[in-house]
């Protein structure tokens, strides 16, 4: 069968389950946690320059087998989708294709998905290694985000796990000064609050980043009473490796 007939074949009525709202004075909603909401106290995703958000692209790993061992169908899951995506979001349009892949195919059904549809972080796994210079030789900083590892003049760097976080997290956000706050809700995420350290102590954590990257300190720029910033450098190089996620990833 055509994709384009699978997805627009009526889905049966009687695999859809509504969900009743929950109204807001009725005790079981009391005892539940309150619904996020889109408000500037909510964490902000921060892009790269001169883009912005479109939509999203949801990737469902599950075939048809699995599909109706649950009661439905892909057109009726896909139905239920933009039901409810219509009632939430009354402008957005939608698309919807079906994946296809050999029978057979192993691997998580998401990432057979993801696969498929040619995302580019799965397909950039797929690609064989490209040749790299040779480290012993390097100079300059190479800040190796695959390995997680740092090279100073060819030279691995004895950065503790939170130093190359800290430069990590700046390098992916090059360009952009990034608060002290920041950086401890980031990289301390989960941390118990006594745990979490103040935001002075991340200048402690800077300093010993520094004095370990040598000559090559001012990478790290100090941004006074904002942060810190990592800016394009012709000493750095970059290896970003394969399917490296984004930052901004939901």
């Amino acid at each position: 069968m055509s994709t384009t007939a699978l997805l627009d074949r009526p889905a049966p009525a009687r695999h859809l389950r509504a969900v009743p709202r929950i109204a807001e004075d009725t005790p079981a909603a009391s005892s539940q946690a309150p619904a996020p909401q889109a408000t500037a106290s909510a964490p902000q995703r921060h892009l790269p320059p001169g883009t912005a958000p479109r939509g999203f692209a949801l990737y469902v790993g599950v075939d048809e087998a699995k599909a109706q061992a649950s009661g439905v169908s892909l057109p009726v899951l896909v139905d239920a989708l933009r039901r409810t995506l219509a009632e939430l979001a009354p402008d957005a349009e939608t698309y919807a294709t079906v994946a296809l892949a050999p029978v057979g195919a192993g691997g998580r059904d998401v990432d057979v998905v993801r696969l498929a549809l040619q995302e580019p972080a799965a397909v950039a796994r797929t690609k064989p290694e490209e040749p790299e210079e040779d480290d012993d030789t390097a100079r300059g900083v190479v800040v190796d985000i695959s390995r997680k590892r740092v090279l100073i003049d060819g030279e691995s760097a004895a950065l503790t796990f939170k130093e190359f976080e800290l430069l990590q997290y700046l390098v992916l956000r090059e360009g952009r000064t990034i608060e002290r706050a920041e950086l401890v809700s980031s990289l301390w995420q989960g941390a118990e609050e006594q745990d979490a350290p103040g935001e002075r102590t991340i200048d402690v954590h800077v300093r010993r980043l520094r004095a370990k990257l040598g000559r090559y300190e001012d990478i790290v720029r100090t941004v006074r009473g904002v942060g810190y910033r990592f800016d394009r450098h012709a000493d750095v190089v970059i290896r970003f490796g394969h399917g490296t996620p984004s930052p901004d990833r939901f």
